[in-house]
C-alpha cells in the first residue's frame, strides 16, 4: 500500500477505488474515522463468524459508534471508543452474548492491536 500526498492530505488506490485521507473532513476521511471504522467493522465481522459457529445466525448487524473520547492535551489521541451493536436474528440467545463478546474481543485483530492504549466499550441490543 502506498500513500501519496495531495493538496489536502494523502490518497491511496485500492482494488475498490481511491481512498482519500485528510485532517479536514471536507477532503477525505479523517485518520481517527478510519481507526474507529477498523475497530467497528473488524469486531462486527468476527462477531458474525462467532455467532454462526455458535449456531445463532444473525440476520443483520448494525454498529453505532456511541462515543469517541479524544484527549486534546495529548495530540487529540483516541482514548475510548464505545461501539453499540444492534443484532437481529431469531435464534440469538441473550444468555450467551457475554461469551460472544469475549470471543469477539479476543479474536478481532484491530481490537487486539489497541487493547492496551484505547478503551473499547461494547454494548448490544437484540432487535
Amino acid at each position: 500500500m502506498q500513500f501519496d500526498m495531495t493538496e489536502h492530505g494523502f490518497e491511496t488506490t485500492t482494488s475498490f477505488g481511491k481512498l482519500e485521507i485528510s485532517g479536514n473532513d471536507e477532503y477525505g476521511f479523517r485518520p481517527y474515522q478510519l481507526l474507529v471504522s477498523s475497530l467497528a467493522v473488524c469486531s462486527g465481522g468476527v462477531m458474525r463468524n462467532i455467532l454462526d459457529k455458535m449456531r445463532m445466525p444473525v440476520k443483520h448487524i448494525a454498529i453505532e459508534v456511541k462515543e469517541v473520547k479524544r484527549n486534546p492535551d495529548i495530540a487529540s489521541r483516541v482514548e475510548k471508543i464505545h461501539l453499540h451493536f444492534k443484532l437481529e436474528g431469531a435464534e440469538l440467545d441473550d444468555s450467551k452474548m457475554a461469551r460472544v463478546f469475549e470471543l469477539t474481543k479476543k479474536n478481532c485483530s484491530m481490537v487486539q492491536s489497541v487493547i492496551d492504549s484505547i478503551e473499547v466499550v461494547e454494548t448490544y441490543e437484540i432487535v
